[in-house]
């Protein structure tokens, strides 16, 4: 597996960097799909976790796709606006279709946290990508101790296949707070549950080796999604 780091024009004159894992060697057939994952809201794309989830589903046979929103690049704090994350992540979606072969036969897109909130944002305003799927990892329904302010108005909209992989502890929704909104979507979503997990998939007491096998395990996941939607599709 190797990676390539390249730059990405997002508009108003802003470039940011991503960075493509490309698939294992021996990936054959799956290597004919593309996923492009979004850091969360306070890690960039070289946080250890996106770093571990890239390669690990590289190495599964996907080319993954990671890269950094404008104030992530620019070194600030704060996110940027919803609207100029979603012009970001919109540009990074159109360079890596123009890229990445594996891209114009399956792409798929989410993000870690925030990163997948404007995923799922970009699937449901733009229908003239061709997405094929969203991955969640710890998708945010609403910030912690505040379940009145949900973050679900534009889920009806989308209108293609969506994995959530969510902490059983996590803060921002468990899986039962998601399971109203996204079981109801069409087609509906498919909610994996890390047992114990929290927002950043942190089991208690697991350990070293227990945490690096729960992210192989998150990566399994994703991969083994990916791949059925291939064999249906």
């Amino acid at each position: 597996m190797s990676t390539v780091t390249f730059r990405v024009g997002s508009g108003e004159g802003r470039e940011v960097t991503a960075r493509h894992y490309a698939a294992a060697e021996n990936a054959g057939e799956l290597a004919a799909a593309t996923l492009i994952l979004a850091h969360g809201a306070g890690a960039g794309q070289r946080h250890p976790f996106m770093v571990t989830l890239a390669t690990g589903i590289a190495v599964l046979g996907f080319d993954v796709v990671t890269f950094d929103f404008p104030y992530m690049a620019e070194g600030r704090k704060l996110p940027d606006r919803a609207p100029v994350l979603e012009a970001c992540y919109a540009a990074v979606v159109r360079d890596v279709l123009a890229r990445v072969p594996s891209a114009r036969r399956a792409l798929f897109i989410g993000g870690k946290s925030m990163g997948g909130r404007m995923a799922t944002h970009l699937a449901a305003s733009e229908g003239t990508l061709p997405i094929a799927g969203l991955v969640l990892l710890g998708y945010p329904l609403h910030p912690p101790g505040k379940p009145a302010q949900l973050r679900t108005a534009h889920l009806a909209s989308i209108r293609r296949p969506i994995l959530v992989v969510q902490g059983s502890r996590d803060t921002f929704g468990g899986p039962e707070e998601l399971m109203p909104f996204f079981s109801r979507l069409d087609p509906p979503a498919t909610i994996h549950v890390v047992d114990g997990g929290d927002h950043s998939f942190k089991v208690a007491r697991a350990g070293r080796d227990g945490q690096a096998a729960i992210e192989r395990g998150i990566c399994e996941t994703v991969a083994n999604w990916m791949t059925a939607f291939r064999i249906r599709n």
